[in-house]
């Protein structure tokens, strides 16, 4: 059995005259992207401070008009569900001021803390459309502060599960249900604050709307609705149908299930074409584990249609794309989760891993804009008391790293960019966090070495460290993946390097903490770190110039080490703090020759072996995964030979199969 998810063809005869089209549609745009300036200026909580919020108008049907310029991926596709849903459950049952809220993952949206508004707008008695604010709330309850518990097996560890209920009633604000939902929050009067703020935010948009209505009339607009969806159907349908008939498949992994240990979970993708029209079949993808990093169907439908929509940047968005990219998900797996399963991990998870596998099937299909995978999304979140002042406050360190996107067809990756999941987050202000939180600090810097070689580089990640200052009763949680899974090169590029987070770096208490964990203590005075990996190269290492491998070296995105090792570049040191190198051609040919002769060996190297050699300090960390292709337990640098052959598999298909 699959669920497939697409959206019904509106077939309204044209009848705007082009001006009157062009100017409606980008006023839709407008529109939407005024009540996202409302949100901004307006909420309380940091995290939708810096954008992790999006904004839509639908029609009433529940169909997206428009979503906004600036809105995060992984909102893509999800909001218009979210308004069928209110359709679904109040039917006629809707009045001019309601207001009805909405988070549940199992309908259509994405995790519990993505909590949508959804205003109902009115001509008269007709209801004629939906504004919808969407925005990331930083605590839903649960049994984790932040509401990211790894341990979670069902959503009632998670928070607080919000089908569609109404919170305005006929211009009433209903206190007693708001009270009832934020009370089973953590700092309950910021969710409030932030409610209101989307609510407020939702009204800018009908207050627009009716005054596009004053000025070209009803019916007008109306068709306008029909007509902004059927253009994007027909443009899409355009550049698909210049395109040729095929199928592709590809696979990508999460790291593992907890309850199982070693063994990488994969997700299989399928993209069919035929003519006009574009099928993901993720059939064959694995059940759903014991974790929280599974996916609904809403947000796995989302990463397919921003994975094919990061190909085709030019074309609006709205429910004129779904009609062309259809979406089938097995059910009871890892990518369709069903109700009570958790899912709030699913950003980390299956989303990045289907919406890294469209990029390799586009890129396959689409050369000139290729691209390799990309950092795997991470959040870092702290919850506790914070006693800085006379009066101790509950506190919610709530943050996400920047990392290194994948090589493209003709040049190297982004440094320090938001992840695929998110683009268009913020990378939060290191000063406003301190103010808000007993949390300093220390480090954040591009981490050397992070990018996957390629003949065009992987962008390069970021390590970024703190100290915890006056608190207690605090504990610290982390929501990521690709520590076993590590970011893939393309096209004969390597990987990057693996995830995972550091207690106490450099103190007799030190201790790796791995990249998921909930729940762990944590007091005044305890520090940490944690890297975020590059992005995967793209294209034979041995093909990158040297002249721009010393340029890295230069800008201190490569080591003279790794040069050698990753590159077959070999340069010498005259004065660093001058930028003095200088490359030796004929030892650089020597070095690529003989990397060039070993390398398809080392895939094939025996993994104890390799384990041993690492153990006695002969290779590094990026020599195992990079050369070997061996996958470790960094937690206690055990060899998992399930994981290495799959990863081993993988690289062979992506990376060795392109070497000359």
């Amino acid at each position: 059995m699959t669920t497939e998810h697409q959206a019904s063809s509106v077939t309204a005869k044209k009848a705007l005259d082009p001006v009157t089209f062009e100017v409606l549609k980008n006023g839709f745009t407008n529109l939407v992207d005024q009540m996202a300036e409302q949100i901004l200026r307006t909420c309380y909580s940091f995290v939708i401070y810096n954008r992790d919020f999006s904004c839509a108008m639908c029609d009433a049907e529940g169909n997206t008009i428009m979503q906004g310029t600036q809105d995060i991926s992984v909102h893509v596709g999800t909001l218009h569900l979210t308004a069928k849903a209110v359709l679904e459950d109040f039917g006629d049952d809707i009045n001019p001021g309601d207001v009805f809220l909405v988070n549940d993952p199992y309908r259509g949206g994405t995790h519990f803390s993505d909590t949508r508004v959804v205003l109902p707008v009115f001509d008269g008695d007709k209801l004629i459309a939906f504004m919808q604010t969407n925005g990331h709330w930083a605590d839903m309850g649960g049994s984790t502060p932040g509401s990211f518990d790894v341990n979670a097996k069902d959503h009632f560890g998670e928070g607080m599960r919000i089908p569609p209920v109404r919170i305005y009633s006929e211009g009433e604000y209903l206190k007693d249900t708001v009270n009832l939902l934020v009370s089973n929050m953590r700092v309950p009067e910021e969710r409030v604050g932030d409610l209101k703020s989307q609510v407020e935010a939702a009204k800018v948009g009908e207050r627009q709307l009716h005054g596009m209505i004053e000025k070209y009339g009803l019916d007008t607009i109306l068709t306008a609705f029909d007509e902004v969806q059927d253009y994007v159907e027909k443009m899409t349908k355009a550049k698909v149908s210049s395109l040729p008939n095929g199928t592709w498949e590809t696979t990508d992994y999460i790291d593992m299930d907890p309850e199982v240990g070693d063994g990488l979970i994969p997700i299989q993708v399928k993209m069919e074409i035929t003519d006009d029209q574009i099928i993901y079949d993720l059939e064959g993808s694995h059940p759903y584990i014991g974790c929280f990093l599974n996916s609904g169907f809403g947000a796995s439908s989302s990463a397919a249609y921003a994975g094919t929509k990061t190909f085709f940047p030019d074309i609006p968005l709205n429910s004129g794309f779904y009609r062309v990219v259809k979406v089938k998900l097995p059910e009871n797996s890892v990518v369709n989760a069903p109700y009570p399963i958790a899912v709030t991990g699913f950003c980390s998870g299956a989303y990045e891993k289907i919406m890294n596998a469209c990029f390799e099937l586009w890129s396959h299909l689409m050369p000139e804009r290729a691209i390799a995978c990309s950092f795997n999304l991470e959040y870092l979140l702290i919850g506790g008391n914070d006693n800085r002042h006379e009066q101790t406050s509950y506190f919610m360190w709530y943050d996400w790293m920047a990392g290194g996107h994948g090589g493209r067809s003709d040049r190297d990756g982004v440094n320090a960019l938001s992840p695929v999941f998110g683009v268009g987050l913020s990378v939060q202000p290191c000063e406003g966090q301190e103010r808000l939180s007993p949390v300093v600090t220390s480090k954040h810097e591009i981490v050397i070495d992070s990018g996957g070689p390629g003949k065009f580089r992987g962008g390069c990640g970021v390590e970024k460290g703190g100290t915890l200052t006056d608190i207690s009763d605090t504990v610290m949680s982390v929501c990521c993946d690709r520590s076993r899974s590590i970011t893939w090169g393309l096209f004969g590029g390597l990987p990057s390097s693996p995830h995972g987070v550091w207690l106490n770096p450099g103190k007799e208490n030190e201790e790796f903490l791995g990249a998921i964990f909930s729940n762990v203590k944590v007091g005044s005075g305890d520090s940490f770190t944690r890297p975020s990996a590059g992005g995967g190269g793209l294209g034979d290492p041995l093909e990158r110039e040297p002249e721009k491998v010393l340029e890295d070296v230069i800008d201190q995105y490569v080591s003279v080490a790794r040069a050698e090792k990753d590159y077959g570049v070999v340069i010498k040191e005259m004065n660093a703090e001058l930028d003095q190198y200088e490359i030796d051609y004929e030892a650089t040919e020597t070095a690529r020759e003989y990397i060039r002769n070993n390398r398809k060996d080392w895939l094939e190297e025996d993994a104890e072996k390799v384990t041993e050699m690492y153990h006695k300090g002969d290779i590094d960390k990026l020599d195992v995964i990079r050369r070997y292709g061996v996958i470790l337990d960094y937690k206690n640098d055990e060899l998992l030979p399930i994981s290495t052959q799959q990863f081993r598999e993988s690289m062979k298909k992506r990376s060795l199969s392109y070497w000359n």
